[in-house]
């Protein structure tokens, strides 16, 4: 299997960092950023959530060169112009695609597949590892959604195969992200323009939306907000669903068989915070102790952390290696 990645940000580079150390089978055929070679080095040797990078981590002007491997980089500000002529699928994440007719500029510069790290609205599937990888089929161009859609859709679509929901609303603790200023400056969402990293900022989800699309049987059931706090990785999911048949218990024994029952959900049974959850690979972590039962067994709080870089990542890996083995 062959892959690309173009755009070196956050994802970009937290993927890699997977590639290299637990998907040795995957051939890397090439990075591509704006930035430059210097820039992309620097920025993947040492990182300010997962710490350096292990190994010795270099360039020669064309290459990025980790320990024994050599990777080619480019600069290239357009799609189109790669040479992807044999990669299975080109992982997109450089946050920028919304058409269709972007997206394409991939499968016409060679590559099978083109795999988004984000919502888009005219991918041919957005697609959610444990809620509805079903419905690949053959479509080339997948949006993977977004972290918390990834964290929420397996939960619910578990819960609702298992129990039924009537209704529920979730609510995402989420770490600050670059689109949020370092200090106040001016943004369309008045409270967004606020500095992330001193307050916690009430905000919406995307995910919201897109649990309709990836599960539409729950369509217009589960609502969902979103409070950006003070906190650079790790984030978390509150959810508060209102049952269609009572769960047994104290809800314990319940989120035990979701995680056994569903690869992507892990479990921890310790008082834990954020930072215990760095580098987790799931795409949730139930915190089992903050389970909490009520209303005769027709309501349950469901709390999980997921690290919204790391798990992401993982996911994207794991969606990459579906479309390719088809």
């Amino acid at each position: 299997m062959r892959i690309a990645i173009n755009g070196f940000g956050r994802i970009g580079r937290t993927v890699l960092r997977q590639l290299l150390s637990d998907h040795t089978d995957i051939k890397i055929a090439l990075i591509n950023d704006i930035a430059t070679i210097e820039s992309c080095a620097y920025l993947f040797k040492y990182d300010s959530v997962f710490g350096p990078y292990p190994e010795d981590v270099r360039h020669d002007g064309t290459n990025l060169l980790i320990g024994e491997r050599a990777i080619p980089l480019t600069r290239e500000g357009d799609l189109g112009a790669l040479d992807l002529a044999g990669v299975d699928v080109v992982m997109d994440c450089t946050g920028t695609i919304k058409t269709r007719d972007h997206a394409a500029k991939g499968l016409s510069a060679g590559a099978q597949n083109l795999l988004i790290s984000g919502p888009c609205t005219e991918a041919e599937e957005t697609l959610v590892l444990g809620a509805n990888e079903g419905r690949m089929g053959d479509a080339r161009i997948v949006s993977n959604a977004s972290c918390t859609t990834n964290a929420l859709a397996p939960l619910l679509r578990s819960v609702h195969e298992t129990l039924g929901i009537a209704r529920g609303h979730m609510t995402t603790i989420h770490c600050y992200t670059g689109s949020q200023p370092m200090v106040d400056a001016p943004r369309g969402d008045f409270a967004r323009s606020r500095a992330g990293a001193v307050s916690m900022v009430p905000t919406t989800t995307s995910a919201t939306k897109l649990i309709d699309d990836v599960l539409p049987d729950l369509a217009g059931r589960v609502t969902g907000s979103a409070v950006r706090v003070p906190v650079i990785s790790v984030s978390a999911i509150d959810a508060v669903l209102q049952l269609e048949t009572p769960v047994q218990g104290d809800g314990q024994d319940y989120v035990r068989q979701l995680a056994a029952q569903n690869p992507v959900i892990g479990l921890i049974e310790d008082a834990t915070v954020s930072t215990d959850l760095r580098a987790r690979p799931e795409s949730l972590v139930i915190a089992v102790p903050e389970t909490i039962v009520s209303n005769g067994g027709q309501q349950i709080r469901i709390f999980g952390w997921y690290d919204n870089e790391w798990g992401f990542s993982a996911r994207m890996i794991d969606m990459a290696r579906l479309m390719a083995d088809r």
